[in-house]
């Protein structure tokens, strides 16, 4: 195990302006992006913003990527379909309790258009795969449709099918009936069904034709089409790459000294730049870091237990045990709770744990952020943890060299991550419309400022 002193933050104070350019990623620039047509974004935006998309029209996507929680949600774990207002307010609907609950921590969605980002959610179960027809490798495998423009184009269409999130309970509207038959894509499919919705809206008809020429010459739209607007919104709204960390990659200011210092040790002894790695800070690969089990767990219906195997579930190989793709860290101070299925709601102990996860676990405290009248006792949320052989197996798993962290290096790493907040990003850039096309509900307050 390795040990760093106290006096190598002293030295880091010394020299971190002395760190060698190889050590540090590029500047990102243009080229590091798609180039993206704001009216195909400006569609997407209202899109994003209308719950129209989910089967009982009463969830958006902005429901669990709100611009107020860093495109997050502010919770551990969301409640979905089943659930009335935002973030940490958010509760079950007396009149309509969920059925199954959401396993995993919502993703934030900063700089998600960028080319490096090939693979999507935690176990990578979207990925570009140019050898298959539709460019892709998803759950659907041959069933999957072509047409669209990215990888994050094609993420968009699961989480209007999956009825823990904005399908709906089995059998309660058209879209989660034909989800339940196992009817996803083709006629009469989930995403037909949800296409044909915005086919009947006069308003988006008018704007898709206006984006899409096959479409003004008569193509109805597919769902692609939408998934495609919605992925061009996401790459402008909330791509990331001016925050003082880019600031400095590109020579244009100096970070203070408590953030060089802890730029040091990223980049140096502390060794968290061999995941996060890159422009982005991440190197899309799977990991294994002990992160503790909260939560129903990643399951088939058929199953029992509350196990999230990670990356398993998808690549079937025993290495991929306990695996979960790593996170980037853009914007990371506003987007907890942290981990997979956000089991930790403290930052500086997020970071102490991740550097030794043994020891981490040893002294783990639950501190989790539950929505409203969400009682995880009751739920046995904390089921999987607290088993003795399965805490023993996720830690098991770990194979990263542990790192041990005084409270003066930990506040020098919490300082340097700070320096990857972007104002403009966490702003966003188009907003919140004030209305959509559908007539619905648009349920988001204004959109956080950057102060």
């Amino acid at each position: 195990m390795n040990r760093i002193s106290a006096a190598a933050l002293a030295i880091a104070l010394c020299t971190a302006a002395t760190a060698r350019a190889g050590d540090l990623p590029a500047p990102v620039t243009a080229q590091d992006y798609n180039p993206v047509n704001l009216d195909e974004a400006r569609l997407g935006q209202l899109l994003f913003y209308d719950p129209v998309l989910s089967g009982n029209r009463n969830i958006a996507c902005d429901t669990c990527h709100n611009t107020r929680f860093g495109t997050s949600d502010g919770v551990s774990l969301d409640i979905g379909e089943g659930g009335i207002g935002l973030g940490p307010a958010r509760h079950p609907d007396p009149k309509n309790v969920p059925e199954r609950r959401v396993a995993r921590n919502a993703p934030s969605l900063f700089n998600l258009g960028a080319k490096s980002f090939t693979i999507m959610f935690d176990d990578g179960r979207i990925e570009a795969d140019p050898s298959r027809p539709s460019g892709l490798r998803t759950p659907m495998e041959d069933e999957m449709v072509r047409g669209f423009a990215s990888v994050l184009a094609a993420q968009t269409m699961f989480p209007v099918v999956a009825q823990d999130e904005m399908a709906g309970n089995a059998m309660e509207n058209d879209v989660s009936k034909v989800v339940r038959e196992g009817r996803i894509s083709g006629p009469g499919g989930a995403w037909d069904l949800l296409a044909a919705r915005i086919r009947a809206i006069p308003g988006y008809q008018e704007r898709f034709a206006q984006v899409y020429p096959a479409i003004a010459k008569g193509r109805p739209i597919a769902f692609t089409d939408i998934s495609n607007a919605l992925a061009a919104f996401i790459e402008v709204e909330w791509r990331s790459d001016t925050s003082p960390f880019d600031a400095y990659l590109r020579h244009r200011a100096t970070l203070p000294a408590e953030a060089m210092a802890g730029l040091k040790l990223f980049y140096g002894a502390a060794r968290c730049s061999s995941c996060h790695s890159g422009p982005f800070l991440t190197d899309n690969k799977f990991h294994a870091m002990g992160e503790p089990q909260l939560g129903p767990g990643k399951t088939e219906r058929f199953e029992t237990n509350q196990r999230d195997l990670g990356r398993y579930k998808v690549s079937n190989d025993p290495a991929d045990i306990y695996a979960f793709r790593t996170p980037s860290l853009r914007n990371v101070m506003m987007t907890g709770p942290w981990g997979h299925d956000g089991a930790h709601s403290d930052l500086k102990e997020f970071i102490r744990y991740h550097a030794d996860p043994v020891a981490g676990a040893a002294a783990y405290k639950p501190s989790a952020v539950f929505p409203k009248g969400y009682d995880p006792g009751a739920l046995k949320d904390w089921a999987a943890w607290n088993d003795p052989a399965e805490r023993k197996a996720i830690l098991s798993a770990v194979k990263a060299t542990p790192v041990t962290l005084s409270p003066a290096e930990v506040d020098a790493i919490y300082a340097f991550l700070g320096t990857l907040t972007d104002p403009q990003a966490l702003k966003g850039r188009l907003g919140v419309p004030k209305a959509v096309p559908s007539g619905l509900p648009v349920d988001t307050p204004p959109t956080l400022t950057a102060d």
